[in-house]
């Protein structure tokens, strides 16, 4: 409502005989259709806007109340139109309230002097006493996120980021706290310093503080029962209930955070799940999920992972069944900024995880196993390119992924073969036919670092990797030739190494050039910096056509590729697929035959396998 005007003097009268009470009525404005009647047993100091009370607000299922304010104290506020304001039991001071908002038995809402709302919060993640290295503010994404704790050490991009943030949050913030329409606060505590946007649901919260609630009419955010919540930004989707304590975070789109899990500098992104356990100065990516009480992410930066609990790790060993939780699919960084096998699945993951954080060479044999058995550590590399667990990972991540299409700040690419792990498979073959070559091809045990490679293992790791570069070749191919855009590449752009943004998969070429003009301001402000990762998505497949094309030509010996070429790639890609869902169904047989997947499962699995010869074409 934009139009107000004063009380007559029969409002007034009419107010005050429904026990109102004003510090001074001239101070009140009401829209020209404000009825008084709705208004009873509340008490006006400071400015205040009131809109009109015509219909009712629905509470719960079916049960629908006016709209009103009753038994409430209201300093300096604005009410929209059609609100329901009742059982306050202090006071709300300093708040805009929009249009057909639903507020009950409510202790305190209030906006004091210097209030951000959690925006431009600094928080060190990864290194828990070190400094800053995430600016948190309403459109951060993980992209972004990871940018600044990569490169927040080159002063000129910190620098520079704090003032695009600072400009922009300058820009936008609120005189007071707001807010937005639709929105329920029911049966909660305390509300201070804190911005709650359209149709969202506070219900049973002990505290919120200094934060801000990016809720959305077709993504809204629910936050529930003996929750408290500071310096702390909650994004679209998400929910955060039962008791869940959370200080200076930032939560992304459709993450659930719930049953006493404690964060603290933390930051989740894109349907992460947390519950139970804890987290602190811990950067989870896209698909991060921790479920059990004894587990504490520290000083980690996560993605696609599942975290087991403390004592027992049999959760990343489910394969076929319902129960099975997603692997490492990209990576997990340590504090010492060493890198965990992508993507492994960790069995011994208490015992392994001290000799991984001495040797980030090992990151070079991607989608391996690393083994404890007594004071040996065995590598069993590229194991997991042919698991059961894998094949599953790879179709169910896209499913589910709950965001809108409009909610998706953060970018997830969902290829599990691509330049950036490709890049990978390639390091990590050339070593192991390193190693067979200096080593010998008939030896029993190779060593790696400080690592055993058994013969065998070493053998069927190079075959594992072949595959995949095989199956990669072809379905880019195929990409390619079904676009009609086959043919040499139209750009450079993308032929050197890849890097991984939390979910954004990009040539290093164009992570420096991000840098540079950040540096010397052709990005001149925070949402330009944002459309720039967009931009570099968007190319992905022009990139990775770049990269792959040029991959090819090394891998055949090629110095162009002909039509018997593309004839012959497809055929290896064929026969490569089939040799890849072979070994799946093996190891779908073992587990079968271990008795721990029940028959009607095993038999649609192995259905599924079947069908996979539609991909082929």
């Amino acid at each position: 409502m934009d139009d107000y005007r004063k009380l007559t003097e029969e409002e007034i009268e009419i107010l005050e005989n429904n026990n109102c009470w004003a510090e001074d009525w001239s101070a009140i404005e009401v829209a020209e259709d404000f009825i008084p009647k709705y208004v009873k047993r509340t008490t006006f100091y400071g400015e205040i806007k009131l809109g009109v009370f015509e219909k009712s607000i629905e509470v719960s299922k079916d049960f629908f109340k006016h709209s009103g304010v009753y038994n409430a104290t209201l300093r300096n506020v604005s009410v929209g139109d059609n609100c329901l304001i009742e059982n306050i039991g202090n006071f709300i001071n300093n708040y805009t309230i929009g249009n057909e908002c639903y507020i009950s038995n409510v202790c305190t809402m209030e906006t004091t002097e210097g209030a951000t709302y959690g925006e431009g919060n600094l928080v060190s993640v990864l290194n828990e006493v070190g400094d800053g290295n995430v600016v948190l503010f309403g459109n951060l994404n993980s992209q972004f996120a990871a940018f600044m704790v990569k490169h927040f050490r080159d002063k000129e991009v910190k620098d520079a980021i704090r003032r695009l943030v600072d400009e922009d949050i300058r820009l936008h913030m609120p005189e007071r706290g707001t807010i937005g329409n639709c929105v329920k606060i029911v049966n909660t505590k305390e509300i201070t310093n804190t911005i709650i946007k359209d149709a969202a649901e506070i219900d049973g919260a002990s505290r919120l503080s200094d934060c801000s609630i990016m809720s959305s009419p077709n993504n809204s955010v629910y936050i529930g029962t003996g929750v408290i919540c500071e310096n702390s930004i909650i994004s679209d989707g998400s929910s955060i209930i039962n008791s869940v304590k959370m200080q200076d975070c930032f939560v992304g789109e459709a993450c659930q955070i719930s049953n006493g899990f404690t964060a603290s500098a933390s930051v989740f992104f894109a349907n992460s799940y947390m519950s139970n356990g804890e987290a602190c100065a811990a950067f989870c990516g896209p698909f991060s999920a921790s479920h059990h009480k004894s587990s504490l992410l520290i000083g980690g930066q996560f993605s696609f992972y599942n975290a087991g609990s403390n004592t027992n790790f049999s959760n990343h060993a489910y394969k076929m069944g319902p129960m099975h939780y997603g692997i490492l699919e990209r990576g997990t960084k340590t504090a010492s900024g060493a890198y965990l096998l992508m993507p492994a699945n960790i069995g011994t993951f208490s015992v392994c995880m001290g000799k991984l954080m001495h040797h980030p060479d090992t990151r070079d044999l991607p989608f391996s196993y690393l083994i404890s058995y007594n004071d040996d550590m065995y590598l069993v590399p590229g194991r997991n390119i042919t698991t059961v667990g894998l094949y599953r990972d790879i179709r169910k991540w896209p499913k589910r992924d709950m965001r809108p299409k409009d909610c998706q700040k953060s970018i997830v690419n969902f290829d599990w073969l691509s330049p950036f792990s490709v890049g990978g498979i390639l390091r990590g073959k050339k070593i192991l036919e390193n190693l067979q070559e200096s080593t010998g091809k008939d030896v029993s045990e190779y060593i790696y670092h400080e690592y055993l490679i058994k013969g065998s293992s070493l053998r069927k790791g190079i075959k594992y990797y072949d595959i995949a570069l095989r199956i990669y070749m072809g379905a880019v191919m195929k990409r390619v030739l079904k676009r009609g855009a086959f043919g040499i590449p139209t750009t450079t752009v993308g032929i050197g190494k890849w890097n991984d943004l939390s979910g954004l998969l990009l040539p290093e070429s164009e992570e420096q050039r991000l840098i540079d003009d950040i540096k010397n301001g052709t990005l001149s402000d925070i949402q330009q910096v944002i459309d720039r990762f967009t931009e570099i998505d968007s190319h992905y497949r022009e990139y990775q056509w770049a990269w792959t094309y040029r991959m090819i030509l090394d891998y055949y010996g090629l110095d162009r590729i002909t039509e018997a070429d593309i004839e012959r790639i497809r055929e290896d890609y064929i026969k490569a697929r089939r040799a890849w869902i072979a070994e799946i169904r093996k190891d779908a047989g073992k587990e079968f035959e271990m008795g721990d997947v029940e028959e009607e499962v095993y038999e649609n699995f192995i259905n599924s396998l079947d069908h996979e010869i539609d991909y082929e074409k």
